[in-house]
């Protein structure tokens, strides 16, 4: 496989991380470490320098950067792996241009504009692009699609989340002191940020809107949003959306199928869930994720069903694997890389999950549905008629 300037790579691949944050070094910086027959921390890079530097000697980098552009451009590297929060549009734009594989956080980036940008990026230099969905290369995510493909008449599938605080999920880690960002930095990612999000909604979107799109959608719903395209494929009707200060609800329908989404902002209690479950006539199924700050902490499956007529249920209780789905992602990514095959979320699959955050402000504005809501593009127009739809899938 080429990488930079035509250069044929190893199997190991040499990658720059940016970002040094939280997600980094629980989870991204630990897993590439242990898999060094596939990966070679080559170079760290953060705003904070002390963070750069500090994580850049427990992970054995050669260096630490504070300018990603200088990192990319000077540094020899097969791929870079972009965990900043905000956008990754300009990172993964320019390691691209660069010759070089992508890896990026959830969200891919804050616009549809942004996204397609960036898929044209990589597709122009022959790289890869994927984007970090761990909960898709979960085991018990493939079981739960297993036992919904047996699920004869699905008459609904309900997703709910209870958002909690996520320090006490983390504070048993030993991480280094995390520096506040300089303030000119921090200055330059809010204005970055602010752009980004009147790219996708408009600059007369209210605070309240931008607050909900970029901090609730964009940065938690996502996931829950990707996971259930990952079961049922695209949606074909985005019905309604009611969103508040600490919950929002989201109707779609895939067919005939509707799904209820719930998330809850509930930060007085340190007990994070999230859990999808689709109910036949005679058939519950459930996938419930534990905190994602948790290392090999095992989601499960539970099936319930019962004999009709009579008073007799039963109900399995299945956890899968105790492998790390981070791990499992970044397996995915490599063997892509080195010739093997598409993982599930390359860069057209996080930006189906962008154009569907972006028609969800629509539809609370319009207060119409919108078809086709996964679809670049739909979440755009002034208005949608309210009439049915069909499957293309």
């Amino acid at each position: 496989m080429a990488s930079r300037k035509g250069r044929t790579m190893s199997d190991r691949l040499r990658v720059g991380v940016v970002g040094a944050g939280l997600i980094a070094q629980v989870m991204h910086l630990h897993y590439l470490n242990e898999m060094g027959t596939r990966f070679e921390i080559a170079a760290v890079c953060d705003v904070v320098p002390q963070a750069a530097r500090a994580c850049a000697e427990r992970y054995g980098a050669g260096a630490a950067f504070t300018d990603w552009g200088e990192m990319i451009s000077a540094h020899p590297l097969d791929a870079v792996l972009v965990l900043t929060s905000g956008s990754h549009a300009p990172a993964a734009i320019a390691a691209a241009e660069a010759g070089l594989h992508v890896l990026v956080e959830k969200p891919m980036c804050f616009s549809v504009a942004e996204g397609q940008a960036m898929i044209a990026a990589a597709e122009r230099a022959g790289v890869r692009l994927m984007v970090a969905y761990p909960k898709r290369y979960d085991p018990a995510y493939a079981r739960f699609r297993e036992e919904v493909a047996a699920v004869a008449g699905a008459r609904m599938m309900r997703v709910t989340t209870f958002e909690s605080p996520f320090q006490p999920y983390v504070a048993h880690y030993r991480l280094p002191p995390a520096p506040p960002v300089p303030d000119e930095a921090a200055g330059a990612l809010r204005a970055q940020a602010e752009a980004s999000i009147s790219g996708a909604i408009g600059e007369g979107a209210s605070e309240f809107e931008r607050r909900v799109y970029h901090l609730v959608l964009l940065d938690t719903l996502v996931h829950e949003l990707n996971t259930v395209r990952g079961v049922l494929g695209e949606p074909d009707r985005l019905d309604h959306v009611d969103l508040r200060d600490g919950s929002l609800t989201v109707m779609l329908r895939f067919g005939d199928l509707p799904v209820a989404i719930h998330w809850i902002d509930l930060p007085g209690i340190a007990r994070y869930s999230m859990e999808f479950a689709l109910y036949g006539p005679d058939r519950r199924v459930t996938l419930s994720f534990p905190s994602p700050f948790l290392r090999s902490a095992p989601a499960t499956v539970v099936v319930e069903a019962g004999e009709a007529g009579t008073a007799r249920s039963w109900r399995t209780e299945e956890i899968t694997s105790y492998e790390s789905a981070f791990q499992r992602e970044l397996v995915a990514f490599h063997e892509w890389v080195t010739g093997g095959a598409a993982p599930p979320t390359p860069g057209a699959d996080g930006l189906a999950d962008v154009a569907l955050c972006q028609a969800i402000i629509e539809c609370h504005r319009s207060k119409a549905p919108v078809d086709h809501p996964s679809r670049p593009g739909a979440g755009t127009s002034p208005r949608r008629p309210a009439h049915s739809t069909t499957s293309e899938d």
